[in-house]
């Protein structure tokens, strides 16, 4: 979900320009705006949406423009402002946009066509050319699919019509993705970008370190904890692999594993994130509004898969350590991972509070709010500590904060910003105190950046939902697959994954979702898979995308890191990331895998076969469990974990037999060799 484009990859606080500077204030008064509405709801949805894309459009324009000559620079910036400008359109005419609803006039029109265009221009600079032309395929096809023949033809829409459904209204660029965007996602993001800033990726790295850095291929299994830990913050698979990335690719290979091994590690570990909870990328956030169902059914759902997913990974790279003889580093250079807790223990209690939040059944923007004004206020106090000598004024503090916290959740956000201000005079007055503050600064600016791709690929994926909604398109791509699963549901399986796989090349996770779940899961529904099973069956598929060659976003990113080819590496993440592939297909014959359906006995037996069945796949992978196995040996270890996978009748019992057979028949050998 991170910027391809190095001009957006610089920090939102260059001040080496006045433009930088502009950038540096703009992306503040984003965050700002963001976290004011969230917590007072003083707008309508639709002005916070429309004046959300606005701020996007200003900062996506200033920070691609000053890579270009003047002329252009001028034209980006113009397009920037007007962007902005635009979206005010919405704010002042509000009542007249819904009172002539289905009747734009020709100055909306206008409005709506100059949006819609910089939109498509502000995602091609963000990410490339890719979503933008998907996009303009299915625009294409609104405005003449009358043209075509056969089930594709519709009965064509007059271009007043098609620009009033995507650029006014809840289905065109203000849909539910830019709703989703513009209330939980921006505080997701900026709750992350806090954390970030105050140390949270050290305190993972250190505690990774030192719990397994000294095991057998321990700079690997840092990768896979260090990652998966900054996914459940962060959610962004490509973010994930440039900031980890920068520590453990470089560890692996000082001790022996191969660069595309390392790089494939990193990237797979990182693209997990988006499927651990809390945060999933954001794309938990959209898939309950599009699915109706509360927060917490989505994280249920993600839970069991998401720890399979990292169990395979860890489980793949201690193999191949093994294979390798790779051992782990020296206990001494370790970290003491109890140290780096107790260092920055108070950093795991915002994110401690939004769990217990969404698990009670609070909103995702109130628990986002709360969670991001904790982490603010812990920051705060613990710098204003820091200058404070005596100890019984620490205690104080911490009895206020947890009084204030619980103020802050029984009477709202004045409390939090009472508190804030008065931590802010003591910040301001105390040692190292002002360097608190431009830590906050600067994570407000770098929440705002880090949102920009997000943001623009939400606003931009509207004009599909768009087209589906009025075209109806989605019933004939459905009607296909359902006629296909009438024969063989796995075939239809099969179909949508590969649906997934190639729209989701070079397209972040989220408009991939969006597009697959508007096409396929419908179809998938149809056949009698539970709803939420259906919607994370393509989500996975998307994120795997990711890995993929020959378009494999993660696996390109570690490419400069590890110096190796990106294709090598997405070869290899593949191999790694099995779980990902295999664990839908599982959850869609065995839905109690995503805890829909069948009591505690079911899920425990489908997660035990769930576990076999990867180890097995790991094993035949590499070419190793307790020594180098034998060609014979990896046929049959590939055998009984798909016999596993395959909820056919007997499959499990010529599973369970198969894999006791080569369990036995391999230990045999290992004690033949050892003995000799």
């Amino acid at each position: 979900m991170s910027s391809s484009n190095p001009e957006l990859g610089q920090a939102a606080g260059d001040s080496d320009t006045g433009v930088g500077r502009v950038v540096f204030f703009v992306a503040i008064a984003f965050s700002a705006f963001q976290i004011y509405t969230a917590a007072f709801s003083p707008l309508s949805s639709s002005v916070v949406r429309a004046v959300h894309v606005g701020f996007l459009l200003l900062m996506v324009f200033l920070l691609s423009g000053q890579k270009l000559g003047t002329t252009g620079r001028v034209i980006s910036y113009a397009a920037g402002v007007l962007g902005f400008v635009l979206a005010f359109y919405h704010w002042v005419f509000e009542a007249d946009l819904i009172f002539r609803a289905g009747t734009p006039t020709d100055l909306d029109i206008v409005v709506g066509v100059i949006t819609v265009v910089l939109v498509f221009e502000a995602a091609r600079r963000v990410m490339g050319f890719a979503l933008p032309l998907i996009c303009a395929l299915f625009l294409a096809y609104a405005l003449f699919g009358n043209h075509l023949w056969g089930a594709l033809q519709h009965r064509g829409y007059a271009f007043e019509q098609i620009v009033d459904q995507m650029g006014f209204g809840t289905e065109g660029i203000y849909g539910i993705p830019t709703y989703v965007s513009s209330s939980y996602i921006f505080l997701f993001i900026l709750f992350g970008s806090f954390l970030e800033q105050a140390g949270m990726i050290k305190l993972f790295t250190d505690f990774a370190m030192g719990t397994v850095g000294h095991t057998k291929g321990g700079p690997a299994k840092v990768s896979v904890i260090s990652s998966g830990l900054m996914g459940t913050i962060n959610g962004s698979g490509v973010a994930n692999v440039v900031t980890t990335g920068q520590f453990t690719i470089p560890l692996m290979k000082r001790f022996g594993y191969r660069a595309a091994f390392a790089g494939g590690v990193e990237a797979t570990s990182s693209m997990g994130g988006q499927i651990m909870p809390p945060v999933m990328g954001a794309v938990a956030f959209i898939m309950a509004e599009t699915i109706d169902v509360p927060y917490v059914e989505v994280v249920k759902a993600a839970i069991i898969p998401a720890i399979l997913y990292f169990a395979t990974a860890f489980w793949m790279v201690h193999l191949e350590a093994g294979r390798a003889g790779l051992h782990g580093l020296p206990k001494e250079e370790c970290p003491n991972p109890w140290t780096a807790v107790r260092e920055r223990w108070y950093l795991i209690l915002p994110l401690a509070a939004l769990v217990w939040l969404l698990f009670s059944g609070y909103t995702p923007l109130f628990s986002g709010t709360v969670g991001l004004g904790l982490t603010v206020l812990l920051i705060m106090g613990a710098a204003a500590m820091q200058g404070v000598g005596s100890m019984a004024l620490r205690v104080i503090f911490w009895v206020g904060l947890a009084l204030a916290t619980s103020a802050f959740l029984k009477y709202g956000i004045v409390t939090f910003f009472v508190l804030a201000a008065v931590l802010v005079a003591v910040c301001y007055v105390v040692r190292d105190g002002r360097s608190t503050l431009r830590l906050l600064v600067t994570a407000l600016a770098d929440g705002a950046r880090h949102a920009l791709p997000v943001g623009i690929a939400c606003a931009l994926v509207g004009v599909i939902i768009g087209v589906v909604t009025l075209t109806g398109v989605a019933t004939t791509f459905a009607g296909y697959v359902i006629a296909l699963g009438k024969s063989s549901l796995f075939l239809s399986l099969v179909l949508t994954m590969l649906t997934c796989l190639v729209l989701g090349m070079g397209i972040p996770t989220i408009p991939n979702y969006i597009i697959t779940s508007s096409l396929a899961a419908p179809a998938l529904l149809e056949l009698g898979v539970p709803l939420i099973v259906s919607h994370m069956f393509v989500f996975y598929f998307g994120i795997m995308a990711d890995l993929t060659p020959p378009v494999a976003l993660a696996a390109f990113a570690a490419a400069p890191i590890a110096r190796e080819s990106g294709m090598k590496i997405g070869v290899q993440a593949m191999r790694l990331a099995v779980a990902g592939f295999v664990v839908p297909f599982m959850a869609v014959y065995a839905p109690a895998l995503m805890l829909q359906g069948g009591n505690w006995i079911d899920v425990v037996y489908i997660v035990v076969k769930a576990l076999i069945a990867i180890a097995l796949w790991g094993a035949a992978s590499i070419g190793y469990f307790q020594a180098k196995l034998q060609w014979w040996e990896r046929l049959l270890a590939m055998a009984a974990a798909f016999s596993l996978v395959v909820a056919a009748p007997a499959t499990d019992e010529i599973g369970f037999a198969l894999t006791a057979a080569f369990v036995v028949l391999h230990m045999l050998r290992v004690r033949r060799l050892r003995a000799a």
